[in-house]
């Protein structure tokens, strides 16, 4: 494997398999102006003419609550761009890499869910993910859908990010504590995609296609992690923070948060023999590395 397209330019998985890329793999970031995931023509174009050994599609539209007043702009994105990406994986005989959300599934279970366990998406991003999946599936046998979730890193836009800045002026900050699921650190998920694509190029069994979960080890309510952003600020010389822990319906959004995102990682590490790390491990790295740099 020595090329790698990335749907994607400043993303926080983009960035990651930026920085992570070993020696002899080329990273190649396709973003707008001039790739658009919701234009055909511009995905096959761009796609065919970076002559590539795999595909990640890690761009996507991200905006959870927007995406209920722009269903369409979301379902074009995430639905009909993914289904492009595949297509033209599909036409280079390429493996494909495709991200998706524990928001497909609408959080009701009182365990992770599994891959097997019936998406039921309850918001317009959660169906344009789910769309996407869809669409991939029809139109590519040699693909990988990655359900990941609680995305953080020290790239972006992000809730560690957030709670750092809020920290450096307030004393206590309310944060949910009834949503459950798993911090996954991007550079995590970097580092998984780079092994699994190393595995797809080489290996054609097919157990090792289809629907995956992906997620860092352990689980948090939201408030549980920003216990632990603040008390690994703390370590590094930031003053102490408390948090409030409030309940959902004290924070209204405009789109419907899971209130158990926990996935069950368990086949991923039979087939691939890959476990991401426990979450709090990546999560003091992240602190560390933002406080200090």
């Amino acid at each position: 494997m020595k090329r790698i397209a990335v749907t994607g330019l400043s993303g926080q998985v983009v960035s990651s398999l930026i920085e992570r890329a070993p020696n002899g793999v080329e990273m190649l970031a396709l973003g707008r102006p001039r790739f658009d995931l919701s234009s055909r023509d511009m995905v096959l174009a761009s796609l065919r003419s970076v002559r590539c050994d795999a595909i990640v599609n890690a761009a996507a539209y991200t905006q959870v609550d927007k995406a209920e007043s722009e269903p369409e702009t979301a379902m074009s994105v995430n639905g009909a761009g993914a289904g492009f990406v595949a297509e033209t994986a599909s036409e280079l005989n390429v493996p494909l890499l495709h991200l998706s959300t524990d928001y497909v599934f609408d959080g009701a279970l009182d365990r992770p869910y599994r891959e097997d366990d019936a998406p039921c998406p309850t918001g317009a991003y959660g169906r344009s993910k789910l769309e996407g999946e869809r669409q991939i599936t029809a139109r590519c046998d040699n693909c990988v859908i990655l359900r990941t979730a609680w995305v953080y890193s020290p790239f972006g836009t992000n809730f560690v990010k957030t709670m750092l800045r809020l920290g450096e002026t307030r004393d206590e900050i309310g944060v949910v504590a009834d949503q459950i699921g798993n911090p996954t650190s991007a550079l995590d998920i970097a580092d998984a995609l780079l092994a699994i694509a190393e595995r797809l190029v080489d290996d054609s069994d097919s157990r090792l296609r289809g629907v995956f979960h992906m997620t860092g080890q352990g689980e948090a309510s939201w408030a549980d992690m920003a216990e632990a952003i603040f008390s690994a600020a703390e370590a590094k010389g930031r003053k102490p923070v408390r948090v409030k822990r409030i309940a959902t319906a004290d924070y209204p959004t405009p789109a419907r948060r899971p209130p158990n995102s926990r996935l069950d990682n368990a086949k991923l590490e039979a087939n691939y023999g890959i476990a991401l790390p426990n979450w709090r491990d990546s999560l003091n790295a992240c602190v560390a590395r933002l406080i200090e740099h």
